[in-house]
């Protein structure tokens, strides 16, 4: 009787070990999801902030590229590319400024098709100091709306760094490293775009098929 005790128990223990990891499987598999959802809905609408409705009709997020290139920075990035009634439009580039007051900042810069910046924004996370080198973000200050409208030859070379160094562009009080790096890797992507852009609207776009549980972004 004993025996036959002790192997039920552990016969009921086992499925309840199964069980109970079962639910756990699909409960992270949800939340592997809905992380992934909530990601590509931030990255979108910072491809809306950077280039404006309007200026394009076709999916930013699958008309995508992977480009290494040493002016965007160490590594690969994307290169999102905007079309109105199928011609060229633009493109929001992803680049990293290697050099911030507090490591690597990641910027996605929109530009339309003649090059000129449609806007710049921060792609958290970041280490920049509270208070100080944070005021790159759109949230903390206005100053990364200095770059809309700006060009490869508007600024010219020398205007494109902080007036601290002799540019055009304004620095934060108490920080300076913070936006230099920001100033110089914008230059650099705008640079980037002029070298390779009949070349980018012509390379096939990213495969776009996703494992993403589709109901899990339409809760």
């Amino acid at each position: 009787m004993i025996t036959q005790s002790i192997t039920r128990n552990a016969v009921i223990l086992g499925l309840f070990a199964i069980a109970t990891a079962a639910t756990l499987a699909l409960t992270n598999q949800g939340t592997i999801d809905r992380i992934r959802c909530n990601k590509q809905a931030a990255l979108e609408n910072s491809l809306h902030e950077v280039m404006p409705a309007g200026r394009f009709d076709n999916d930013l997020l699958a008309d995508v590229i992977s480009v290494n290139d040493a002016l965007l920075g160490r590594g690969e990035h994307h290169v999102y590319r905007a079309r109105l009634q199928k011609q060229p439009a633009g493109a929001v580039i992803e680049a990293t400024a290697p050099d911030g007051y507090g490591g690597a900042l990641r910027l996605l810069v929109g530009v339309d098709a003649q090059g000129t910046i449609t806007g710049v924004r921060l792609v958290p996370p970041h280490n920049e100091t509270p208070g100080l080198g944070d005021k790159v973000e759109l949230k903390k200050s206005p100053w990364v709306l200095s770059f809309d409208g700006k060009s490869l030859g508007q600024p010219n070379d020398t205007g494109w760094a902080v007036k601290k160094d002799g540019g055009d562009f304004d620095s934060f009080t108490g920080a300076t490293i913070t936006p230099r790096a920001v100033v110089a890797q914008v230059f650099r992507a705008l640079q980037y775009y002029q070298q390779h852009r009949d070349s980018l609207f012509s390379t096939k776009a990213n495969d776009t098929v996703s494992d993403i549980n589709a109901d899990a972004c339409t809760d």
